[in-house]
């Protein structure tokens, strides 16, 4: 089958610009099956660019099995082996594809969040050691995501490649226009359609993603002040959890802390995740969606959390980039769309409807 040569571009993106890539360096390139051609042109990328390529594929069909069939020793093993190979990396470029994304559907939820705790340092590294290891999540074209965006497979690669394909030194100076907004302000009151929250950022962090950290870019996260949240959301999309949605999410926040909740659909699946830790009931991540070419939800959180005119906050961790204040075994983005409501940031409008007034 041949190439589509902007699985290439795309591979040039990553190395090139997102991760940086520099001769002699150490670059992980980890994916699933469905995503060989790829993480191929990503290989041959990293060679061409003087590097050394670790490749980490993923087997298919076997993660429902492992969480059916493993035992409580196999649940805690810690692979030790592959964390040190990690520490030994400069870059990590992980390639998001899905062989089923409900594959773990009827998998026990205590078993995954088992497995989740046991994993953390090795996520909670790739994610936040910023100074130690440059990263990038990465979106590829396949059969299993565009079956979810309820797209056909050719529609779906236009998607994908449309939202990544941009000029990201040019966005990325618009980004940071609207970010040096947020870095000055202190209050945020999202007021309208389903909300009515308000927060503090002060003396928060507020970061751009411009490419650098997620293929496709396109948000502006901070962290909010962790006691800091009051008042109500009603989340417009619904949120997948381990490949289950649960939707028409409701959130009461007092003093930072969720009080209230409740979900037309798998509202005990949303009581476990908020019971997962102390800290899962408190808040990590306030974003907006800001790419101006995704415009369409598509279950698909690397797309959706970056949907123009959209919102999201994050359950649990705060990113120590944020300048962290919660810290959790999860972090679980859940979006708003904004269309009807407004943000506020120190008693200002910046935002109505979807639309910017900076």
């Amino acid at each position: 089958m041949p190439l589509d040569l902007r699985t290439r571009e795309l591979a040039k993106i990553a190395v090139q610009y997102s991760v940086a890539v520099k001769p002699k360096e150490k670059v992980i390139i980890s994916g699933g099956a469905e995503a060989l051609p790829f993480l191929t042109e990503l290989y041959k990328e990293i060679i061409l660019r003087g590097a050394y390529p670790i490749v980490k594929v993923s087997l298919p069909h076997i993660n429902q099995f492992f969480y059916k069939y493993a035992k409580d020793h196999q649940l805690k093993f810690f692979p030790q082996y592959w964390f040190s190979t990690i520490k030994q990396a400069q870059a990590y470029i992980g390639v998001y594809t899905d062989e089923n994304t409900r594959d773990l559907t009827s998998s026990n939820p205590k078993k995954l969040t088992i497995r989740q705790k046991v994993m953390r340092p090795i996520s909670d590294y790739i994610v936040n050691e910023k100074q130690k290891i440059r990263r990038v999540t990465i979106a590829y074209p396949c059969l299993a995501h565009a079956i979810e965006a309820e797209m056909s497979l050719t529609e779906w690669e236009n998607f994908v490649y449309s939202s990544c394909l941009i000029n990201w030194k040019k966005f990325g100076k618009k980004l940071k226009k609207i970010n040096k907004v947020f870095e000055k302000g202190e209050q945020v009151y999202l007021k309208g359609e389903g909300v009515d929250l308000k927060f503090s950022i002060e003396g928060k962090n507020s970061v751009v993603d411009d490419g650098k950290e997620n293929m496709p870019g396109g948000e502006i996260f901070m962290a909010p002040v962790r006691e800091s949240l009051n008042g109500f959301i009603k989340f417009d999309y619904p949120a997948l959890y381990n490949g289950k949605e649960v939707t028409d999410i409701f959130l009461k926040f007092k003093d930072g802390k969720v009080v209230k909740y409740n979900a037309s659909k798998n509202k005990d699946l949303l009581k476990a995740v908020l019971e997962t830790d102390y800290n899962a009931k408190y808040v990590g991540e306030f974003g907006i969606g800001c790419n101006p070419n995704i415009k369409k939800f598509t279950k698909n959180l690397l797309f959706d959390e970056k949907i123009n005119g959209t919102i999201h906050l994050a359950l649990g961790m705060a990113y120590k980039e944020n300048g962290g204040g919660n810290d959790s075994s999860i972090h679980w983005d859940i979006v708003k769309d904004m269309s009807h409501a407004s943000i506020i940031l120190d008693n200002k409008i910046i935002q109505k409807n979807g639309k910017w007034r900076i």
